[in-house]
């Protein structure tokens, strides 16, 4: 497979959704899914478009009670265009799963940003025509998308009718398990032309009250239409034509699309910005040369240089993260949604999937980092409400997020094996609240940005830190300080076996967290200019004696170790062990663990076994020397064999149902047990190409795991932190990726090179006339001035 296309050959109906996902076009405004522009939502096929930050509140009746979600909406679909050899007005509409294909090709141009399709097809009078269709998602101009389709007839002539359209009557029903879920979202639909090749619709969403303005200009060259008229229904708006063609004379018919919503900022109405855009565009060949040329921009300042493979599927995660999180996501109000702006899984909502994600955006697009936190500290205020709903100071930040940072965490879900509605406790992951404070601090680490981290980031990590210190509960029996009743990362565990109310004692990866946070909000006020330390204080009502507080509790929270390794919380190793040769043989694949064993009218509870790293994030998230330190802070003894010994425990003890869980371990055993890694590794590669996770992908790429496995390479591999104003390199060899190279944007410097070739890791600082860069790396410290490069060969 070439460097910079992703491909499919054949038609398999089976494969459509997930192809869909994985061919999803976007600009970080708007995205829409890969399906075939004639296809309509069925048990195949499911078109899709979504905008970023575009949600909607419906109120469902489950299992007896009224239940409230919000979804990323479903907008208008744009892409309709249906054609058929004219034969009298009779003859149906071409569709590939009704037709004779005679070939079928989906071609990403990764590097160019467009779809292209090849289809060759007979219908039942022996005809064969040949269909080219190229699309793209604009990312110069975020508001615009354009489909160009050419007919070109194999040995005979005639007319090709077809039919371009806008179509409103679409709901939320991309995932399976929503399907008892209200998913009716647009209301107020209205739909109009301006002559002779434009067509429009507006409508709005039910409750958020978001008005949509689309419209579309459909022309046709190469050939006159013989006929063209128009089509307005209550849904739906259509341009009809009937297109003569013959095999010396093929037609090419473009549609350009402008999409706009009440959200955009410098407008006044959505369906005037949208028709507006669609007559003053330029043509389908002006888009794509404009496209390719913004994409090639994009492509030099996230430089990913893998061989191989590997290489190819990097470069296909970087391209969704950008379709995700561009540029024009700075002038967006949006977070981090956990399964991009792929497909409705997750209903769109925000979860700590920026944990993985700002890591690699702090060093490209730094402007897209703060804009991703400001998301989170808009929504302040509204955490710091729910952490007074419960008696606590401080912010508690939800587990989902949407739109205006209430807690969106279903109380039910469903369990498909067993069809049954179960209580949904995973809105007790208050480590959330940690990922948010990491970020913040590891950005302004990145940036320098010194002005973000004294004013809203200094206004969420101590809010965050204030939750924490007055969630820790003094226990005197231990001398220690305890947080109870939260979930971890692990999410299946969320209570004891048979305890009347949920959640989990001491999980260790909240705790050390909680304690890092404290630490980090400690360095913060001694470090605040005294002004500013005062208004600080004065503005989130910080009482007095609070940060001592802080102090006591980041030195003395509680971690729980059982048999020599670090207890995921208090209690985990008094847990029955599962016979999981027993389940494997039984089920085949038991990532879903939690699934089968409701099924069986049991309970993952009973059990050693987790989901997804949970201790071992602590590994992800810190050096070895950071997390070291922060053990050695607690007042507990931290060795390599201790973690040695952590890392194999629960590496037998996990089954790996989230995407996210083959990148983690991959990270660590890098650094603990090489030889395995690799397989871990692969997994994060593959989590979605190959849909690891049994269908989930044609619900949404998982952006997490796809930003992760570059920043396994940025600095997982490499070992890069960026702390105490200094690049710290700790590169680690893994001879599966044993070439490597990328350029990272650094303090104001643009294009900071490293390259890992032949065992030897280079650094080069471009020229400029910023100051030189500070080098820590081989356990010594060295400046690397602009113009200059430094090779470190590795052991």
């Amino acid at each position: 497979m070439p460097e910079w296309t992703w491909e499919y050959t054949g038609y398999v109906p089976a494969e459509e959704r997930l192809r869909e996902s994985l061919l999803t076009l976007g600009n970080g405004y708007f995205a829409t899914r890969g399906a075939a522009p004639e296809s309509i939502a069925d048990d195949v096929h499911y078109p899709g478009t979504y905008a970023a930050g575009c949600y909607n509140r419906l109120v469902s009746m489950v299992a007896g009670r009224q239940v409230e979600n919000e979804d990323m909406v479903n907008l208008p679909n744009w892409l309709p265009l249906r054609f058929r050899v004219r034969t009298d007005g009779s003859g149906a509409w071409f569709s590939p799963d009704a037709d004779e294909l005679l070939d079928h090709r989906l071609i990403l141009d990764i590097q160019g940003g467009n779809l292209t399709r090849r289809i060759r097809y007979e219908d039942a009078d022996g005809r064969r025509l040949r269909v080219d269709q190229c699309r793209l998602v604009h990312m110069g101009d975020p508001h615009l998308a354009a489909l160009r389709t050419e007919f070109t007839p194999e040995g005979w002539s005639g007319e090709i009718e077809l039919e371009s359209a806008i179509d409103a009557e679409v709901t939320n029903a991309g995932v399976h398990r929503y399907q008892d879920l209200a998913g009716n979202h647009l209301t107020h639909v209205h739909a109009g032309a301006m002559e002779p090749d434009t067509v429009w619709l507006r409508c709005r969403t039910t409750t958020s009250d978001i008005r949509i303005g689309m419209a579309a200009r459909t022309t046709v060259t190469g050939a006159a239409p013989a006929v063209s008229r128009l089509h307005i229904a209550q849904l739906r708006v259509a341009h009809l034509l009937h297109v003569p063609v013959s095999p010396g004379a093929p037609a090419t018919v473009d549609k350009i699309v402008a999409l706009h919503t009440s959200h955009d900022p410098a407008i006044s109405d959505p369906l005037d910005a949208a028709v507006g855009d669609v007559v003053t565009a330029p043509g389908f060949a002006g888009l794509l040369d404009s496209q390719r040329s913004v994409w090639e921009q994009l492509w030099r300042r996230a430089e990913l240089d893998v061989p191989g493979e590997a290489g190819t599927i990097l470069r296909l995660h970087l391209f969704h993260v950008l379709q995700t999180l561009s540029p024009h996501t700075a002038d967006l109000d949006v977070g981090v949604p956990a399964r991009g702006l792929h497909g409705e899984s997750y209903r769109g909502h925000v979860f700590w999937d920026e944990l993985f994600v700002l890591p690699y955006l702090n060093l490209h697009f730094p402007g897209v980092s703060r804009a991703l936190l400001n998301y989170r500290h808009r929504r302040l205020p509204q955490a710091c409400r729910m952490a007074a709903e419960v008696d606590r100071a401080g912010a508690m930040y939800p587990w989902q997020s949407g739109s205006d940072g209430r807690e969106e965490t279903q109380q039910l879900h469903l369990n498909p094996r067993s069809g049954r509605w179960l209580p949904d406790y995973s809105r007790l992951q208050y480590h959330v609240g940690s990922a948010i404070a990491y970020n913040v601090w590891r950005y302004c680490e990145a940036t320098g940005d010194t002005e973000f981290l004294q004013t809203n980031g200094a206004e969420m990590l101590l809010q965050i830190a204030r939750f924490w210190a007055d969630s820790a509960a003094y226990d005197p029996g231990l001398d220690r300080y305890r947080i109870r009743g939260v979930v971890g990362p692990d999410e299946y565990h969320d209570g004891y076996p048979d305890a009347e109310q949920p959640g989990l004692d001491d999980n260790a990866y909240t705790n050390v967290t909680a304690a890092w946070v404290l630490g980090r909000a400690i360095d913060l006020v001694r470090d605040l200019p005294e002004p500013r330390r005062r208004e600080l204080f004065e503005h989130i009502g910080v009482a007095e004696g609070e940060p001592e507080r802080w102090e006591d509790v980041s030195r003395r929270l509680r971690v729980p170790f059982h048999r020599g390794v670090i207890s995921q919380f208090e209690g985990f190793g008094d847990l029955e062990e599962l016979d999981w040769e027993g389940y494997r043989q039984r089920y085949g694949d038991i990532r879903r663990l939690d699934r089968i064993l409701e099924a069986e009218d049991d309970t993952v509870n009973r059990y050693q076994a987790s989901k997804q790293a949970d201790v071992l994030m602590l590994g992800y998230l810190f050096s070895p020397a950071e997390l070291s330190d922060l053990f050695r802070r607690l007042g507990y003894e931290f060795s390599d064999e201790l973690w040695h010994r952590t890392v194999d425990y629960y590496l037998h003890r996990t089954c790996h149902g989230s995407t996210l869980s083959g990148l983690v371990h991959g990270w660590v055993l890098a650094r603990v047990r090489r030889a395995e890694a690799w397989s871990f590794c692969r997994e994060a590669l593959e989590g979605d190409v190959a849909d690891l996770q049994g269908g989930t992908t044609g619900e949404g790429i998982h952006l997490g795991a796809m930003a992760g496995t570059l920043d396994l390479v940025q600095r997982g591999l490499t070992g890069l932190e960026t702390r105490d104003d200094a690049l710290w390199l700790d590169p680690v060899p893994l001879p599966e990726l044993s070439e490597y190279g990328f350029s990272l944007r650094y303090r104001g410097h643009w294009g900071v090179d490293l390259r890992l070739r032949h065992g030897r890791l280079r650094i080069k600082v471009p020229p400029s006339s910023e100051p030189p860069i500070r080098v820590v790396l081989a356990g010594r410290s060295l400046t690397v001035a602009p113009g200059e490069s430094y090779a470190l060969r590795l052991p």
